[in-house]
């Protein structure tokens, strides 16, 4: 068996060992894998390294490595109204247009849907302290969230969680451009400053939850991505 199929075996070994455990339990030495598996040290070290880096497992200068305690994410996806809250700012929502469409091909295909169907158009402008920052254009499939238009959410993502719909992956697409007139008015922005557009499809497991369509001051938004190999 080669050295990197010994790492995986490993790693999915000491996996299956402590799953279910409290945090804070120990986990394997690093001596008893070696031992075990007949590897080479680093072997071991690698397939705890890539435990630790996923939030199984965390190591304790001078102790030893342990389970550690759940990551408090819950999804990498986030709305808007969550990520405000993480930059320990106000958010606030006006709502300019609140109604049942008809779905397109385009929005059909994108939902999973056949044309036709009644969609929720939500379109708002989002601030931050007070501050206009975004204008967001939401298409959700009405059968799935019923009621919706009767009492629109603080946070639709909140809200999609009630119903066991929160978006647990997406497919995203950021395009910077210059606003349009009606954009720069709404964000109050010079004609033709630039933004960021964010175009969204954001799926419950296998089930197409949202499309959202959001422009961005560009003076106000900014991308971090997380790469691992």
């Amino acid at each position: 068996m080669s050295r990197s199929l010994k790492h995986v075996t490993i790693r999915e070994y000491v996996r299956g060992l402590v799953a279910g455990s409290a945090p804070g339990t120990a986990a394997p030495s690093e001596r008893d894998l070696v031992d075990r598996f007949g590897v080479a040290r680093m072997t071991v070290r690698q397939a705890l390294d890539a435990l630790v880096a996923e939030g199984v497992l965390e190591r304790v200068p001078g102790r030893g490595t342990f389970v550690a305690a759940p990551r408090r994410t819950a999804t990498g996806v986030h709305g808007f109204t969550e990520e405000m809250a993480r930059r320990g700012v106000v958010a606030e929502a006006r709502t300019l247009i609140a109604e049942r469409v008809p779905a397109g091909q385009a929005l059909a295909a994108a939902l999973l849907v056949a044309p036709g169907v009644p969609l929720v158009r939500w379109r708002r402008l989002r601030m931050a302290d007070g501050r206009p920052v975004c204008l967001s254009e939401t298409y959700l499939v009405e059968r799935r969230v019923p009621g919706l238009l009767d009492a629109l959410p603080g946070s639709l993502y909140d809200d999609l969680g009630a119903r066991g719909l929160r978006p647990t992956w997406s497919e995203d697409v950021l395009a910077a451009c210059a606003a349009t007139a009606e954009e720069a008015a709404l964000l109050e922005l010079p004609p033709g400053a630039p933004v960021l557009r964010h175009d969204r499809r954001a799926c419950a497991a296998e089930t197409a939850v949202e499309v959202s369509r959001t422009v961005h001051r560009g003076d106000h938004h900014a991308i971090s991505l997380l790469l691992r190999g």
